[in-house]
């Protein structure tokens, strides 16, 4: 049984990891982390370079990030991003995990690999990453993870997307139940269509057009919008929503 972790020291700064930190939705929500005075770990799957454009546009207006390399669904990889975490900067209090694979095809024409390998990073990614953050998050903390709204849209060709994302909804309030006492919270913000570029990837502009137009809001969102979501829901104004799946998605159902 792991020993729990000290209470974060009233004068520390709070430390946030976040899982696919260096793209997408991910760089926002570490900017948007770091620009509340969070420090922060980018964790990254494979481009150094990508991770490091992201730490260094965060040191550049002082504030404090470092890069981690890590496999999310690599529980050695993952428990060694936590340890570099509390060796940089003491401790963890807010761990967002983002990093996510996208596979579209009707179910009855997906490949098995592809399912296989999008699982292991959703599925099993985001357990090996609460499992840590269960361990690690200091008291006051919060655990962030990522659905998407097609879990409740149920679009034509995301039904294996989808399914991983579900997984992801029924550990929310599970896992914020087991954590009773502690005083961490645990989310999952689940985007509408927003402008990424694993979003965009082979679609055309017909069909980004039509899901711009949607939402009642009749755009896109931005990676700083979901940004803005999970910063209230790792703040200490926030802290009192648990347990919840929160559909950030302009107005879709």
């Amino acid at each position: 049984m792991n020993a729990l972790p000290s209470p974060r020291p009233s004068s520390a700064t709070r430390v946030a990891v976040v899982t696919g930190g260096s793209r997408g939705i991910g760089r926002a929500v570490a900017h948007r982390l770091a620009q509340d005075g969070l420090a922060v770990v980018v964790n990254y799957a494979h481009d150094a370079a990508v991770a490091e454009k992201t730490v260094a546009a965060i040191t550049a207006v002082d504030g404090q990030a470092i890069a981690v390399q890590g496999d999310v669904a690599d529980e050695n990889a993952v428990a060694a991003l936590f340890d570099q975490a509390e060796k940089e900067f003491g401790g963890v209090d807010v761990v967002v995990n983002s990093a996510g694979r996208l596979a579209l095809s009707p179910i009855a024409e997906l490949d098995l690999a592809v399912l296989d390998a999008m699982h292991r990073t959703n599925v099993r990614g985001t357990f090996v990453v609460a499992q840590q953050a269960a361990r690690r998050l200091r008291a006051g903390g919060s655990f962030v993870g990522f659905s998407t709204s097609v879990v409740g849209t149920q679009f034509p060709g995301y039904g294996a997307y989808a399914a991983s994302k579900g997984a992801v909804e029924a550990m929310t309030l599970i896992l914020a139940r087991e954590l009773r006492g502690r005083d961490i919270t645990v989310n999952t913000v689940a985007p509408g269509p927003t402008a990424t570029d694993l979003f965009l990837e082979g679609k055309t502009d017909d069909e980004i057009d039509r899901l711009a137009k949607t939402p009642p809001l009749e755009r896109l969102g931005t990676p700083e919008d979901i940004a803005h979501v999970v910063a209230f829901l790792t703040s200490p104004q926030g802290h009192w929503v648990n347990g919840q799946i929160l559909r950030a998605n302009g107005g879709l159902v």
